[in-house]
């Protein structure tokens, strides 16, 4: 039983011993093939390269604000008592005249009945007055009264012509008061609120209506103190706002607050928006910046530099491999995260950006030019 069971064992050990022979033969024969391969290709995403283009860049101080409109009214009641009519809903547009409310005015209408009766009553007076004065010359010159007389007929003249005088400014102050109870729009354009509805009891100085003229805007915004000087009277900022993303509105500076805000330390501008076709509107908030240099030159992402160490530089990949190159850079966008490279590459060159820069100059890669296919396809 012994023997039986050591020969099998001694078998087994002479298998495998020739077996790795074999393979350190086999190994010892791909050895050359595989020394002659090199280092294995990389793979590389579109998402983790860019092409050098030019383009335009724009630089400048950054800005942000609200836009408000450029002639805005607020109409309020001139007189108190309850709201009898409101003719515009918001939204609406008016012309400068146009009827907005009618607020009640018993009290004034009794003035004005008042004041008409005073100067029909002061006319009177003074129509007595004038033919007394008349008649009173006449009896002067024909010998028939003193030459005092006609003075003291000129003095009660006189006084009715006051009174006359008197009369009417009253009368136009109570035309005037009644008319404080007719409200009408100052300027042309569109009600942006409607601060009370019909049946409402407002005193005097109660917000009605709030108008804008949307034809012209303007930017309020700020400017950081220590870039004030690249900021001038008409110079021009772009901006885009909530909205209407993607697009790009403009504008000159027409203002320039002479006076920091204490807090922030930012100087406030105020940036006039042509507005003819009325897309923009009043409140909302803008992004932009004061346009100090256009420029057109080649452009790439700020994540395709490496300024962690020394000089600026690039990963480029050309014939198959990257290579480290020196950058001079240019003009720099911090809004678009977009920079100018003014000398090291040229147009349509391919850089690395990104994460992939951590790779070893010489490496070999191949950009992907589509995503992989599922390994289920």
């Amino acid at each position: 039983m012994a023997r039986s069971l050591i020969v099998p064992s001694r078998l087994a050990l002479l298998a495998a011993l020739g077996a790795a022979l074999g393979g350190a033969a086999c190994r010892s024969a791909e050895s050359p093939a595989a020394a002659n391969a090199g280092p294995a290709v990389i793979d590389i995403g579109r998402e983790n390269v860019v092409t050098v283009q030019t383009a335009e860049i724009t630089v400048g101080p950054l800005i942000s604000g609200d836009l408000r409109a450029q002639r805005e009214a607020t109409v309020r009641a001139e007189l108190g008592g309850s709201v009898l009519q409101v003719v515009p809903d918001e939204g609406q547009a008016v012309r400068q005249g146009a009827l907005l409310a009618r607020i009640e005015a018993r009290t004034q209408e009794d003035a004005l009945r008042s004041a008409q009766s005073m100067v029909r009553s002061a006319e009177e007076s003074l129509s007595v007055a004038d033919r007394e004065l008349a008649r009173t010359e006449r009896l002067v010159k024909g010998g028939a009264l003193a030459e005092r007389e006609i003075e003291s007929a000129r003095n009660s003249a006189v006084l009715a012509r006051a009174q006359l005088d008197d009369a009417q400014s009253r009368l136009a102050s109570a035309r005037k008061a009644l008319d404080d109870g007719t409200v009408r729009a100052p300027i042309s354009g569109l009600v942006a609120r409607r601060h009370v509805s019909r049946g409402d009891v407002v005193s005097s100085g109660t917000e009605l209506y709030t108008i804008i003229d949307p034809s012209s805007m303007r930017l309020e915004a700020s400017v950081p103190s220590e870039q004030l000087s690249a900021i001038a009277i008409g110079a021009t900022v772009n901006f885009q706002v909530r909205g209407y993303p993607g697009q790009t509105f403009a504008g000159r500076i027409e203002r320039i607050s002479p006076m920091a805000e204490p807090v922030t330390r930012q100087v406030p501008i105020f940036v006039t928006i042509p507005n003819a076709q009325g897309r923009l509107v009043a409140g909302l908030f803008a992004e932009g910046r004061v346009v100090k240099q256009v420029k057109r030159a080649l452009v790439v992402p700020l994540t395709a530099i490496n300024e962690r160490t020394g000089a600026p530089w690039v990963l480029r990949v050309r014939d198959g491999k990257t290579e480290k190159v020196e950058v001079t850079l240019g003009l720099r966008d911090a809004q678009t995260e977009r920079v100018e490279i003014a000398a090291g590459v040229s147009e349509g060159d391919v850089l690395l950006v990104g994460a992939s820069q951590g790779m070893t100059p010489g490496t070999p890669v191949r950009v992907r030019t589509a995503a992989p296919a599922d390994a289920g396809d």
